[in-house]
């Protein structure tokens, strides 16, 4: 069996459903572990006060950050700051859909990086919304199997396993303070640093997107430049926003930063 820190980088979210759902696939899975999550800098006090109980279950920590530094920075923090061999990075708002999660990571040889893919909770309620819409539509282009066809390209931040000495090797770039396209420059970085990636078929579950504005304003905060006019904008924030216009819209402001 193996020793294994799973790392929870979190902003304004309540956690302790998610570790407390990991905690009996740990106990049942692995030699040793610690879960750690890494509050950056969230100020709701009713979503600290729930994160804060994470502190009393076995083998968990929740620690609450000062200063907001971004996503990047703060799983390069979450990487240092934890003590086994292998890591398993996983997003706040997501929830594990099978018990054997933990299994099929760790029975997977692994001298880099496995990236698990996600899956999308079925929803009709939320059928306008635009990063629930964008999600869904792109899963059949996500199997395992085409992700590892360019397994570079489609690395993910969301559910992933690596080594420490991989990580060491190859930690996020920080200049990303907000969460965007740090997960397309560190799989250049992967793959410069000749570091192998294995995509498999073990997905997390997204069940919570944000509104259609908050989404609109994440990605262009992620990029930091304005490209398209007024009334793009209102068709994406709007309650019937269009996947062509999304994709185009993030496609220019990437292509914009290259």
């Amino acid at each position: 069996m193996r020793s294994l820190s799973v790392l929870i980088p979190a902003y304004n979210c309540n956690c302790l459903p998610l570790v407390e759902q990991l905690l009996p696939l740990l106990q049942a899975n692995v030699e040793a572990y610690e879960v750690i999550v890494s509050d950056d800098a969230t100020v709701d006090p009713e979503i600290i006060k729930v994160n804060e109980a994470i502190n009393q279950l076995p083998g968990c920590r929740y620690i609450l950050k000062t200063e907001n530094a971004g996503s990047a920075a703060n799983r390069n923090y979450l990487g240092a700051i934890s003590q086994y061999p292998l890591l398993l990075f996983l997003d706040c708002d997501i929830s594990i859909p099978h018990t054997d999660f933990l299994k099929l990571y760790l029975s997977t040889p692994i001298d880099g990086v496995v990236n698990g893919g996600i899956s999308i909770i079925d929803d009709a309620r939320l059928h306008q919304n635009l990063r629930y819409r964008y999600e869904k539509a792109e899963i059949p282009a996500h199997t395992a199997v085409m992700r590892q066809a360019k397994r570079y390209q489609h690395f993910r931040s969301t559910n992933f396993m690596i080594t420490r000495s991989a990580f060491e090797k190859c930690s996020f770039d920080e200049r990303f303070t907000r969460s965007g396209y740090e997960d397309v420059l560190y799989g250049k970085m992967l793959k410069q640093q000749h570091i192998n990636v294995v995509h498999i078929d073990n997905p997390v579950l997204m069940t919570k997107f944000e509104n259609n504005p908050d989404y609109v304003t994440k990605i262009e905060r992620s990029l930091q430049h304005r490209l398209f006019r007024k009334a793009e904008r209102r068709n994406l924030c709007g309650s019937r926003p269009s996947l062509w216009v999304f994709k185009l819209y993030r496609l220019g402001y990437y292509l914009c930063i290259q």
